[in-house]
């Protein structure tokens, strides 16, 4: 089960880092320079979010198998982080575009949300 969950999550890093890839291309040879920044700030701040979840994750996991006592998912660290990416938004916006920020935010749940739709739609009812 373990080995599922951790090769489903380095499924979506290598998605959202060609997600970044085309962002920075996106960036390079558009003159949409803040949206692209922005999009690639919320999605990199995304992604480490998806990795905090992870490791937290696993170590409950690790936790719940040896019986000892489960911590909290950290919520409220991922919650913070977020806001520092609108923050810094906020604080140079000639740089960053907000509501991009915000997209990019989500942009790694997307990802998971597609992912587990074609997932849906590729396996045949029998085994779902």
């Amino acid at each position: 089960m373990m080995n599922e969950y951790k090769s489903v999550f380095f499924k979506y890093i290598k998605y959202t880092l060609y997600l970044l890839s085309l962002l920075f291309i996106g960036y390079a040879v558009t003159p949409y320079k803040t949206v692209f920044l922005g999009l690639a700030l919320g999605t990199v701040f995304g992604l480490y979010n998806l990795w905090s979840m992870y490791s937290k994750i696993e170590r409950m996991g690790q936790a719940v198998i040896q019986q000892k006592k489960v911590k909290s998912l950290g919520s409220l660290s991922r919650l913070l982080l977020a806001g520092l990416a609108v923050l810094i938004a906020m604080k140079y916006p000639e740089h960053f575009h907000l509501l991009s920020v915000v997209v990019g935010l989500m942009s790694v749940y997307i990802i998971m949300l597609i992912d587990s739709l074609t997932q849906a739609i590729r396996t045949p009812k029998e085994k779902r």
